[in-house]
């Protein structure tokens, strides 16, 4: 069959296709063979610029617009390149050849690829698409998500509720700083991701240069490395490598992924409970169903699909940090096929952001159900109670309070206020502890 969303194998490609569309330009096949692509002119610029070779104004012009006007022909000239060399790289490189041959510059088409292996063009040009998606998509989402619960926590910021600790009912809290929990847990991270930094491979065959410097001994060929990694792709060269490069901080960053996501989990969940609790109720879209077979259901669907996406991604994630800092001696091929399978969990990871994003436009808070709550469990203000008696040094207030309250039912206004004015402490005490109640119980938090 041809490949359409319905005869897709993957559902990022086929039911969620039009959630993940644009990540092609950073994951796909031909993303992959432009920034291998644009590695290679700017290496051959990089050369001519340090009078390796003279090149024409006009043979670089001309060079300059393949890179910019790449095109899907384009890739597909290479995938037939490729067909015939067996080897994805140097299918690259004969193309530039042949691009050069066009611009009857076939005199100084062997400085393309000069001195390289593979892995200088796969090691440079993975981490730049990397680096776009982190910096123009993944961080903008992730930091969008994390403004939007921010704005819902603000919005909600004086809204008491009761707290419940082991799925028990536990000191009050305010609805928008528990929401305010999450930003400060997603931001904490998005920091720390931030602070990883972009790393590539560039030293030939073994990561020594040796092809380089056998060739043009008096170049600094270390120095070179360094200026066109950090340069011209702005990224940092790692100094000693096998022919590979390390791996180690894309591994922090699919572990920094993979804690944000787990805390997108714990949200999606959080979300979820509050909805079946009645907190929440969803807005109704004309011509939706909710059941096959229960037609008054409004599921909560979103946070499902999100929560089922980022253990996806998880578990993805997982693996690829595990093992792509493993490479036999100075390199196998793992990594490789592991590579080509980058964009998947971040494709899950987009598509459960959407999600909770569709999930947090439809949720409407329900006063009524907060008040409710609190007004049936009067028995957690029985913290509140015996705190301020130890203040007095009323003998063995916790223990009283825990005769009162623990395990009981039917604790009330009237059973608290009735407790609290058998007890043997000044009337200004009384009048105290007679103000406290399940709403206001909420104590103090920082401003947001």
């Amino acid at each position: 069959m041809e490949l359409t969303t319905l005869t897709a194998i993957s559902p990022i490609d086929g039911r969620y296709r039009k959630q993940t569309q644009h990540l092609d330009v950073y994951f796909s096949e031909f993303a992959l063979i432009k920034y291998r692509v644009y590695v290679e002119i700017q290496y051959f610029f990089f050369l001519s610029e340090q009078e390796i070779f003279a090149l024409p104004a006009q043979v670089k012009k001309g060079l300059q617009a393949v890179g910019d006007n790449f095109s899907l022909e384009n890739a597909q000239r290479i995938k037939e390149i490729e067909s015939v060399t067996n080897h994805d790289v140097k299918a690259v490189e004969y193309f530039l050849k042949e691009q050069l041959d066009a611009l009857e510059a076939g005199d100084i088409k062997e400085w393309v690829h000069f001195g390289l292996t593979s892995q200088d063009i796969n090691n440079t040009s993975i981490p730049l698409s990397w680096k776009h998606f982190v910096e123009n998509d993944y961080l903008p989402s992730v930091v969008n998500l994390k403004n939007h619960i921010k704005d819902l926590a603000t919005q909600w910021q004086n809204v008491p509720m009761l707290a419940r600790t082991h799925g028990q009912p536990a000191s009050p809290t305010q609805l928008g700083k528990e929401l305010m929990v999450f930003v400060e847990r997603i931001e904490q991270q998005i920091n720390l991701l931030s602070q990883i930094p972009f790393t590539a491979k560039f030293g030939g065959a073994t990561g020594n240069f040796n092809a380089h410097h056998v060739a043009f001994p008096k170049k600094d060929w270390i120095a070179l490395g360094n200026k066109f990694v950090e340069e011209k792709l702005e990224l940092q060269r790692q100094q000693f490598t096998t022919q590979i490069e390390h791996y180690d901080n894309l591994a922090a960053h699919f572990d920094a992924i993979k804690r944000i996501n787990t805390i997108l989990v714990d949200f999606c969940r959080d979300i979820w409970t509050y909805i079946s609790l009645d907190y929440f109720k969803q807005k109704v879209k004309a011509g939706e169903v909710g059941s096959s077979a229960m037609p008054h259901k409004v599921n909560p669907i979103d946070y499902e699909n999100a929560e089922g996406n980022l253990g996806i991604a998880n578990a993805l994630l997982e693996h690829l940090s595990g093992k792509l800092p493993i490479s036999r001696m100075q390199r196998d091929l793992t990594d490789s096929t592991v590579l080509r399978n980058l964009g998947v969990p971040l494709g899950h990871t987009i598509i459960a952001i959407a999600s909770i994003e569709k999930g947090l436009n439809k949720i409407l808070l329900h006063e009524e159900t907060f008040k409710a709550d609190l007004e049936r469990n009067w028995a957690v203000v029985a913290e509140a109670i015996q705190t301020i008696l130890r203040r007095e040094n009323y003998p063995n207030p916790y223990e009283a309070l825990k005769a009162l309250t623990r395990g009981k039912e039917g604790i009330t206004e009237d059973s608290i206020h009735a407790f609290i004015q058998d007890l043997e402490v000044s009337q200004e005490i009384k009048a105290e502890l007679m103000q406290i109640a399940p709403s206001n119980y909420v104590g103090v938090n920082p401003k947001y």
